[in-house]
């Protein structure tokens, strides 16, 4: 009896791996757009982005109810993309939207894998190009290929007809960030393991979200938890006690107060904010939730040791140069050297960082995700 024919393991090993992308549309004007689009968008977005198959599924819904703003947006589609179990979402709204006081035209978050086109912001002329254009530049933003509008950048050569090394290394990075993002998670994998695996298989593409948020710019962000921060920082240096306290406290107590304030800022930002996701027990979103939180808790805690780092600079230059030394000296009974105002200017800083977690509550839940998250614009649409 002759065999069956068995899939030869090589031939599946060389399979591509697919991604699937979810397309919301508006219903109405935005629905009837994108059925314009459907045809060739798949397409057009694997000739963007070779290497893997793409998979685009094409929903109607409204998402939230005007007016929203854009983070509630993004909120809606990625919960619809959880539920919906899709790699990247892109929403497209019949809504005008702002962020910062400035319009948004086209905006992509690679944190959570969802970007956003407001039809309105198109204008009359040429919407259906635009729209499409815009659609594969915002999915390339998602994966981290957001270095160019132009759909020919892999084809760029060099001298002798071949890529540069400038573009064989992006086009080789972004390419293996897709091939991450179409792995499937082990169906067995629960718990750290899975954790380890997350972090470990798709370390450039936790990388590369992370660095799209700019975690070093959350407390330029957030002005209230910047102004409490500074306004305790003062009141900490001028303040006798905190002069006593510095003085009794030594570097083993100062380093737990660090801790302590630094942990209190993230957990005002994380869990004031709701930017915590609880994974679903199965399935593929259950990966892309771990990686959300994972560069979400990145992000913020980056963000939050950037302005302590300041605010000890800021302190520091503050206690030397402001403080007198004789007033100094006559509050705590004894000459204080370079060692013990250094110590004032740490826990200062400690104080400061504690003030600036009661000006992160007092923000916000929509500045607090626009300060955590790099929504990045279509610079080109913008224009």
């Amino acid at each position: 009896m002759p065999e069956a024919d068995t899939p030869d393991p090589r031939e599946a090993a060389s399979e591509p791996r697919t991604v699937i992308i979810g397309v919301i549309s508006a219903p109405g004007t935005s629905t009837e757009l994108a059925e314009r689009l459907r045809p060739d968008l798949a397409e057009r977005i694997g000739a963007r982005l070779p290497g893997v198959r793409w998979v685009v599924r094409f929903v109607s819904d409204r998402l939230v109810d005007g007016p929203a703003d854009l983070s509630e947006l993004i909120s809606a589609a990625r919960r619809r993309l959880i539920d919906e179990q899709w790699h990247l979402t892109v929403c497209v709204t019949d809504l005008p939207l702002q962020t910062a006081r400035r319009p948004v035209v086209a905006h992509a978050s690679m944190t959570h894998g969802v970007a956003v086109l407001s039809l309105p912001a198109l204008g009359a002329v040429g919407v259906t190009r635009r729209a499409s254009d815009a659609l594969v530049r915002l999915v390339a933003a998602l994966v981290g290929d957001a270095d160019g509008a132009n759909p020919d950048v892999h084809l760029t050569t060099g001298t002798h007809g071949r890529a540069s090394p400038g573009v064989q290394r992006h086009s080789g990075a972004v390419t293996r960030r897709l091939q991450e993002l179409g792995d499937a998670a082990a169906p067995d994998s629960h718990g750290f393991g899975l954790v380890a695996g997350v972090i470990t298989g798709n370390l450039r593409l936790l990388l590369g979200m992370l660095r799209a948020n700019r975690p070093w710019r959350l407390a330029i962000r957030l002005s209230r938890a910047l102004v409490a921060a500074l306004t305790a920082a003062v009141f900490a240096l001028v303040t006798s006690d905190i002069w006593r306290l510095a003085d009794g406290l030594g570097p083993t107590r100062l380093a737990l107060l660090t801790v302590g304030s630094v942990a209190a800022v993230v957990l005002t930002i994380v869990l004031g904010a709701g930017l915590w996701e609880r994974p679903p027990r199965t399935g593929p979103a259950r990966e892309q939730v771990i990686m959300f939180n994972l560069v979400t808790l990145a992000t913020v805690v980056i963000g939050v040791l950037a302005l302590y780092g300041t605010l000890l600079v800021l302190n520091l230059g503050g206690a030397f140069l402001l403080v007198p030394r004789q007033s100094l000296a006559d509050a705590l009974g004894h000459e204080v050297g370079v060692t013990g105002i250094a110590g004032l200017a740490w826990l200062a800083t400690s104080v400061a960082t504690l003030g600036g977690a009661l000006g992160a509550g007092l923000e916000t839940d929509e500045s607090v995700r626009e300060a955590a998250y790099g929504y990045q614009a279509d610079v080109e649409l913008s224009r």
